[in-house]
């Protein structure tokens, strides 16, 4: 436990560092224990500034981009966010602590199985999941004050777009594999603002539900 506390610290320290300064995003990592979200030989390296594998070919993002995507989200206690792409779940458990509630799509069985038994056992009771295919979104729910998109797309999706509220933000990995920006969607009315922050690497996103 202490040495778990003790990497935690660290890897704080490390984020205000690279300017992630948000006191709530930064205790809503130390309050979400990471290591329940990979593999139990991969659990000494929880807490390091790295992704990791998890099931099904996807990854766990590097600590640094699960802060840096949620700061840009610009969220508050209101808010209802929709997440394209559960994974492990450590994205929405995050989300979780700092909004109302968190729509979140996987379209691997397996991870949505695994993430649904965690999000029980951490007892997160703002989070809904559904199995399904991320670019249909979750249109009886929209629209959504924000959302997120954990993994690689050519182009922002227009589907995803309209389930938007206006003054609302999108955030997603756009650009070829391997060439894409961390780009945020701003909506004003009918007016669309994107700006690129970051590069970044995240697997590609998939139509459709793959039951393995």
């Amino acid at each position: 436990m202490i040495e778990s506390s003790e990497k935690k610290a660290r890897l704080t320290m490390l984020l205000r560092s690279q300017a992630i300064l948000s006191s709530s995003i930064l205790s809503a990592i130390e309050a979400i224990p990471r290591e329940k979200f990979i593999d139990r030989v991969l659990r000494n390296h929880a807490y390091e500034n790295a992704s990791l594998p998890i099931a099904c070919g996807q990854t766990i993002s590097q600590p640094y981009i699960v802060a840096k995507m949620t700061e840009a989200l610009e969220l508050n206690s209101r808010h209802v966010v929709l997440e394209i792409g559960t994974g492990s779940g450590y994205q929405a458990s995050i989300l979780s602590l700092l909004t109302r509630r968190v729509y979140t799509m996987e379209r691997h069985r397996p991870l949505f199985i695994e993430a649904r038994n965690r999000m029980a056992e951490l007892k997160l009771t703002n989070i809904v999941m559904r199995l399904g295919d991320g670019f249909v979104g979750w249109p009886e729910a929209a629209p959504f004050d924000r959302i997120i998109i954990t993994c690689q797309v050519d182009k922002l999706p227009e589907t995803l777009i309209k389930q938007l509220k206006s003054d609302g933000i999108l955030i997603a990995p756009v650009g070829s594999p391997g060439k894409e920006f961390l780009t945020k969607l701003t909506k004003k009315g009918d007016v669309i603002h994107t700006e690129k922050l970051i590069s970044v690497r995240f697997v590609p996103m998939i139509p459709g539900i793959a039951d393995a």
